[in-house]
């Protein structure tokens, strides 16, 4: 189904990889998660780029102090910079000069700094519910609810808990899409189930002032320009609006773009016909 691979960042932590479809040829697909989130995220799309009639190789990747990679003693290294260097180094250890890119939220930002150092890795880019300005009430709702963990007893429960929190901004979601991502966000450890991240990520997270203006992106997003672009919005997210997504387009006029209907912060992708347009979008200039 797929293969496990630790690999050595430049720093020396070790960086959970994930491998779909190992020997297939061409230009691989990496995909890259969100804030507090991991490689998990990504399996069932993983499988169904893997295994659908043109195959694609797939690599999944643990950011630092997520999923199985390695915590960072130093904390002030969960930066953006920091895990952009990350990338590199994975895809580096894999011998993969270019690839198409699936960034979810922080992994999409990530995305926004490799087209500006790493412009001639990047093939094809997929921002999943992140663009070059991000909401503050999409940052506030994030906060709030990173603020309110609690420990389920079991994965049933805390299916019922993210299905509590997050059920409104989602409601295409069926039981068994709120299961899968339990089992994505959780891990059990010593007998308990838990969020399946580095506490001191959540705590950075919850110490900014969101009162300050943002920086926007805009300048990174114009690096995007001889890259082929898709962009992907939750219909009911609060971080990336519909008026940033029309102006990405405006920037971006090749750019591909769709609304996950009935979801929220950050879609599923392999839900809803997604993964089917995400294969149209890559197999044209695929090898």
């Amino acid at each position: 189904m797929h293969k496990n691979l630790y690999i050595d960042s430049a720093d020396g932590l070790s960086l959970h990889v994930r491998v779909y479809g190992e020997h297939l040829p061409g230009q691989p697909v990496v995909c890259l998660p969100g804030l507090t989130r991991n490689s998990r995220d990504f399996h069932q799309l993983a499988l169904i780029l893997s295994q659908s009639a043109n195959p694609m190789k797939v690599v999944t990747i643990d950011s630092r102090g997520r999923g199985l990679s390695d915590r960072d003693a130093d904390k002030s290294r969960y930066t953006l910079a920091v895990e952009a260097l990350d990338v590199i180094a994975v895809l580096d250890a894999l011998a993969i000069d270019r690839a198409a890119f699936i960034g979810t939220s922080r992994g999409g930002l990530i995305l926004h700094l490799l087209a500006v150092s790493h412009p001639e890795r990047l093939a094809a880019v997929m921002l999943n519910d992140i663009g070059p300005v991000i909401e503050v009430e999409g940052l506030k709702q994030i906060r709030a609810y990173l603020g309110r963990e609690r420990q389920p007893k079991d994965f049933d429960e805390a299916a019922l808990l993210l299905k509590q929190v997050h059920g409104p901004g989602f409601p295409a979601l069926s039981p068994q899409d709120w299961r899968d991502m339990a089992d994505a966000i959780y891990r059990e450890i010593d007998g308990k189930i838990v969020a399946d991240f580095d506490s001191a990520i959540a705590e950075q997270f919850r110490a900014a002032d969101l009162e300050q203006p943002l920086p926007d992106l805009w300048a990174n997003f114009e690096a995007f320009a001889g890259v082929r672009l898709m962009a992907i919005r939750g219909e009911t997210s609060r971080l990336l609006s519909a008026e940033t997504l029309a102006e990405m387009g405006r920037r971006h006029p090749a750019m591909a773009s769709m609304t996950a209907s009935g979801q929220g912060h950050a879609p599923i992708l392999h839900l809803d016909g997604i993964a089917e347009r995400i294969l149209d979008f890559i197999g044209p200039q695929r090898g």
